[in-house]
């Protein structure tokens, strides 16, 4: 992977985000129900074309506007993000007909998506996975429950994943993903089969929903289908193959989330480079004393280290890369770890004010945190980065076993070759 730096053409438009966020978005963004999804927000954000950049963009496009809007508006980054995750199943798998009925609305902002995978028994084991859809006729009924859906219960429309062959449930592998927000990591076994994805409207009988009061006041919220009615025109992608779509949307957005989380960690170290160059102390500013200078100075490599690390592995989904896994799963383990490093060591060289409800970082204290959880939590990140690491000893390994295997057949065929040979001197 080369060096990476951005062009001007990238640094302006970071720089016309940031603007955007703080100007037109915020003053939005403050005038919404804590806990309730802000459609005008949404709006806003299709007006200003942003939406239309998320599904015609790459990951390292997508990393640039998330942590741009986050450095400026973090309630208008996971709008964004929100409408992202839950409509990209539909330009990744969703029919003619499905795409034309919902992606414009969802570009213009007039229409609210959500992604619908965790569910009280299945977070971070995200193939475990309850929700079933019973045969009826020529389609299903979904019975069961979500949970920590994020836009649940004010989304227009789901992205619901449920499970249509119920043996494929008795699974011997283990599945890695989230507990908690707006999807989860990846899963391997079988349990990850006989899943679908299905697109299913808000107003469908027997769907019902209700809100989840958070730490940070997101709209989140929990689902609950009663025979929900789903038909073949509601499938997305292959029925019994929705892992594909599920894993599919989250292998483009989770490192977006480490660039939300650089965005946040950066808001963080501005607030504390300005509060310790103008707060006077024991005689001067704080940052001449050196153990604050230190603390800044760890605050802003971090940032910076994991600031690469998401932009490597961004592009390394852009340019096809056969790492991606790692890279990604580093990435977004690395800068949510950091940005709730950061964001505490700024409220802590910030003193009691940071702490005050309504300052900026006592928003960014409760914000930082969801994120080492959702679309797979830290101790995940940490299982596929091992997995991967490992994963070309164990293809050696396996190599040098056939090989081994061959050079036994080639040493039993000599050996009959000799018996033979012996054989016909004898006679």
């Amino acid at each position: 992977m080369p060096v990476f730096s951005l062009d001007p053409e990238q640094n302006e438009w970071c720089a016309r985000l940031r603007a955007l966020a703080v100007e037109r978005l915020r003053p939005i963004a403050e005038k919404g129900e804590p806990g309730a999804v802000n459609r005008p927000l949404i709006a806003a954000l299709g007006e200003l074309g942003l939406l239309e950049r998320l599904f015609g963009t790459g990951a390292l496009e997508l990393c640039l506007l998330r942590e741009s809007l986050a450095q400026g508006c973090t309630e208008a980054e996971t709008a964004l993000a929100l409408q992202g995750l839950g409509a990209y199943p539909l330009v990744l798998a969703g029919t003619g007909g499905q795409r034309a009925r919902w992606l414009p609305e969802v570009r213009a902002g007039r229409a609210v998506a959500a992604f619908a995978l965790s569910e009280p028994g299945a977070g971070s084991d995200a193939a475990a996975l309850a929700l079933r859809a019973v045969p009826d006729g020529e389609g299903w009924l979904l019975t069961g429950e979500k949970r920590w859906i994020s836009n649940a219960p004010d989304a227009d429309f789901y992205t619901v994943f449920a499970r249509t062959d119920t043996g494929a449930g008795n699974r011997t592998g283990t599945g890695n993903g989230s507990s908690t927000g707006t999807g989860n990591g990846s899963s391997t076994g079988t349990g990850a089969r006989g899943v679908t994805a299905f697109l299913v409207p808000a107003d469908r009988p027997g769907l019902t929903g209700t809100s989840i009061e958070m730490l940070s006041p997101h709209p989140i919220g929990a689902l609950a289908f009663d025979a929900v009615p789903v038909t073949r025109d509601d499938v997305l992608g292959e029925v019994d193959h929705g892992f594909r779509v599920a894993m599919g949307t989250l292998n483009l957005f989770r490192p977006s989330v480490g660039a939300f989380a650089v965005g946040m960690a950066q808001a963080a170290l501005d607030a504390a480079l300005e509060h310790t160059a103008e707060r006077r102390a024991f005689g001067g500013p704080l940052s001449q004393l050196q153990s604050v200078a230190h603390q800044i100075a760890e605050m802003a490599t971090r940032t910076e280290a994991a600031r690469l690390l998401v932009y490597a592995a961004a592009t390394a989904y852009d340019t096809g890369a056969p790492d991606v896994p790692r890279r990604s799963a580093m990435a977004k383990l690395f800068a949510t770890e950091t940005a709730q490093y950061v964001v505490d060591a700024a409220v802590q060289l910030h003193g009691a004010r940071a702490l005050q409800r309504g300052h900026p970082l006592e928003h960014l204290y409760r914000e930082v945190r969801a994120p080492r959880i959702y679309e797979g939590a830290t101790e995940v990140q940490r299982t596929i980065i091992a997995r991967e690491l490992y994963r070309p000893s164990r293809q050696d390994r396996q190599q040098g076993r056939e090989q081994d295997r061959e050079q036994d057949r080639e040493q039993d065929r000599e050996q009959g070759r000799e018996r033979a040979w012996e054989r016909g001197r004898a006679r």
